[in-house]
C-alpha cells in the first residue's frame, strides 16, 4: 500500500531542482540561518491600516483564482497562499518571486522530490536540515517548514550575491551563471505579479 507522498509522485513530472551543493558556512552565518528557520511565528497577517488589509485580501482572492487549476481545494489553497505571503515577507522577498520559484521548482507539489533529493514546494536539499535545522529532512515536506527554509536560503544567497537576483537564483538551483533557470523563474514571477 502506497502512502500519500508516494501516491503524489506517481505520474507527476520531475521536479526542477538542480545540483545545488552544500557549501561551508561560517559559524555566525550558520547560527543566524538556524535562528531564522527556528523562530515560531504564526503565519497570520496583522495590519495596522485597513488599506493594507484590503490590498492583502484583494491579492489573496486573485492569487487564489490563479492557483485554482493547480490546487482545487479552497482551504488548502488559501492556507498555502497565506503561508507563502507570510514567509516571503518575513524573509524580505517579493511574494510573486517566491510563487514563481515554487512554480518552476515543484509545480506547486508538496511532495515533489528531485533526482538530486531536493524536497517539497521550494525543493530544499536535505543537507539544509542538518546544517541549519534539527536534522529531520522529513520535515521539509511540512508546508511552513519548507517555505521558511526556502525563503531563508534564497535570502542568504541574495546576500552572498550582493543583491543580484539572477546569480542568487542560479545558486539556489545549483546552476549559477547559466540563464535558463533564472529566466524560467522571472517568467513565472510575471504570472504572479498581482497589483491591488
Amino acid at each position: 500500500m502506497l502512502g500519500a507522498p508516494a501516491l503524489a509522485l506517481l505520474g507527476a513530472p520531475a521536479a526542477r531542482a538542480g545540483t545545488q551543493v552544500e557549501e561551508p558556512l561560517a559559524d555566525a552565518v550558520r547560527s543566524a540561518l538556524s535562528a531564522s528557520v527556528a523562530e515560531l511565528a504564526p503565519p497570520s497577517p496583522r495590519f495596522e491600516h485597513i488599506d493594507a488589509r484590503v490590498a492583502y485580501l484583494r491579492w489573496l482572492g486573485e492569487a487564489s483564482q490563479r492557483l485554482r487549476p493547480r490546487k482545487a481545494e479552497r482551504q488548502t489553497r488559501l492556507e498555502f497562499l497565506e503561508t507563502v505571503w507570510y514567509e516571503s515577507r518575513r524573509a524580505g522577498l517579493e511574494t510573486a518571486l517566491v510563487l514563481g520559484l515554487i512554480q518552476v521548482e515543484s509545480g506547486f507539489r508538496k511532495y515533489a522530490i528531485s533526482r538530486a533529493g531536493a524536497r517539497g514546494y521550494m525543493q530544499v536539499m536535505p543537507f539544509w536540515a542538518r546544517t541549519i535545522g534539527d536534522g529531520d529532512a522529513s520535515r521539509l515536506f511540512h508546508l511552513q517548514t519548507n517555505l521558511r527554509f526556502g525563503c531563508v536560503i534564497l535570502r542568504h544567497y541574495l546576500g552572498i550575491e550582493r543583491g543580484d537576483l539572477f546569480l542568487a537564483l542560479g545558486r539556489y538551483n545549483g546552476s549559477r551563471g547559466r540563464a535558463e533557470y533564472p529566466n524560467l523563474v522571472f517568467g513565472a514571477r510575471r504570472q504572479w505579479d498581482i497589483r491591488s
